[in-house]
């Protein structure tokens, strides 16, 4: 999955402005049923009420159908929101031709149905919605079923013309202003997404140029290793070594670390996608956090204490990289709570949480503010504050979610959702 798929904060703006089509539909629903129940039993004017009514109980069917068949749809295409609008100029159509045609002032909603057109399509197909509803208009004049008022109106009827024509255009105005608020908060939530996505991509730059000096370093540090650990190997059946066990225990400490630094280099190179990195291995969530865990307790001298909430086990692949940045996490921890780092493990929704609660002073408010992004750190030493970005963006890329808080009473918790699934899916790739 990703990373830009969790970037997005808001939907797409096609989806937004088809819910915000059916929101205006609800409404037309509400003042269709409102008009007619008080102009047929209020004013006393004739209406073709089953026919009348058939179209609000329609436009309610294809709300719901909406609703349903679209609870998961991201965005529309222009198509489909032409589609409703000409629905909605069409339903406007049958009722004013079942209501005196153009005598009836509520033509004037075909405005209404034109200015969104031309604010949610582009401008070639805007056109499409204005010609339908100027064809609508002109057939309108000539074609439709006269209203039959009672002999009070008859003997007025520009006066119930005036009327309608105040009411209609009081309509008008608050739909309009409710439209154009709506759609500016449309374009300002599509700012801000653009806005997360053009730092994301600064920072995914900022990752790559970082992972071509990781890589290089590791080719530069293979081979002296490589040469370090023949040597040491050749030490042992040294004459002047086998004497001195000291010297053999110290020396095989010194293999031991060149294997740590040599497994650390092929992590890397991993990550960075070279051939020298070794296989990622299949294992399950439970025996992922265990390993993890477990390297740590022994590192840390008992510190990093796990409690493993796992009830129900799931495959994934161990990723180098993901181990590398809740390494990260783990000695950032170990940095302000020496004494005790716990780890907490679930899998809550298909997702891998993991919460690493520490006992030091917790972050400060500003920290927190901009917390993931490159260089903030409460260290206050140059170059800080890359460990806890890598986690942000590795943890994105995978299609989760970091956040930090500082507990009520001391220390702080930073906790990490990844999805099972991606994890799934980076192993396959692998």
């Amino acid at each position: 999955m990703s990373f830009f798929a969790r970037a997005q904060a808001f939907p797409a703006a096609s989806a937004r402005n088809m819910a915000l089509l059916v929101q205006l539909r609800w409404m037309a629903v509400v003042g269709q049923l409102l008009t007619i129940a008080l102009v047929s039993q209020v004013m006393g004017i004739g209406l073709p009420l089953p026919q009348l009514v058939a179209v609000p109980a329609l436009l309610v069917v294809i709300n719901i159908a909406t609703h349903v068949l679209g609870a998961k749809r991201e965005r529309y295409s222009d198509r489909e929101l032409i589609g409703a609008l000409m629905l909605d100029v069409a339903a406007l159509t049958w009722q004013l031709y079942l209501s005196g045609g153009t005598t009836n002032p509520f033509t004037f909603l075909f405005l209404l149905q034109i200015a969104i057109g031309a604010i949610m399509l582009p401008p070639s197909r805007s056109w499409i919605v204005a010609a339908a509803a100027i064809v609508a208009g002109t057939l309108l004049s000539f074609r439709h079923v006269p209203l039959q008022l009672p002999p009070l109106l008859q003997a007025d009827p520009l006066r119930l013309y005036l009327a309608g024509s105040y009411v209609c255009f009081c309509l008008i105005a608050v739909l309009t202003v409710f439209f154009v608020i709506s759609i500016d908060r449309n374009r300002r939530q599509s700012d801000a997404a653009l806005a997360q996505l053009r730092q994301h991509a600064a920072e995914e730059d900022h990752i790559v140029r970082m992972g071509l000096l990781a890589s290089g370093a590791a080719h530069e540090l293979g081979t002296p290793m490589a040469t370090m650990s023949v040597l040491v190997r050749d030490w042992f059946n040294h004459p002047a070594v086998l004497p001195q066990p000291d010297l053999i225990e110290e020396m095989h400490e010194m293999e031991t670390e060149l294997q740590r630094c040599k497994s650390i280099v092929s992590g890397i190179l991993l990550s960075a996608g070279e051939a020298r990195g070794e296989n990622p291995a299949l294992t399950t969530a439970a025996t992922f956090v265990r390993d993890f865990a477990a390297e740590w307790h022994a590192r840390s001298g008992g510190a990093v204490q796990l409690t493993d909430r796992i009830t129900q086990d799931a495959a994934i692949v161990s990723d180098p990289a993901l181990r590398q940045v809740i390494g990260n996490v783990i000695d950032n921890a170990l940095e302000v709570s020496p004494a005790h780092v716990e780890v907490i493990a679930d899998i809550d929704a298909g997702m891998l949480v993991l919460t690493f609660v520490d006992q030091g002073p917790g972050f400060a408010a500003e920290v927190i503010a901009r917390i993931g992004r490159p260089y903030v750190s409460t260290k206050g030493r140059a170059g800080g504050g890359l460990g806890l970005f890598l986690v942000f963006n590795v943890v994105r890329k995978l299609g989760g979610e970091v956040t930090v808080r500082n507990r009520d009473g001391r220390g702080a918790a930073v906790r990490l959702a990844i999805p099972l699934a991606a994890m799934r899916a980076r192993g396959v790739a692998a």
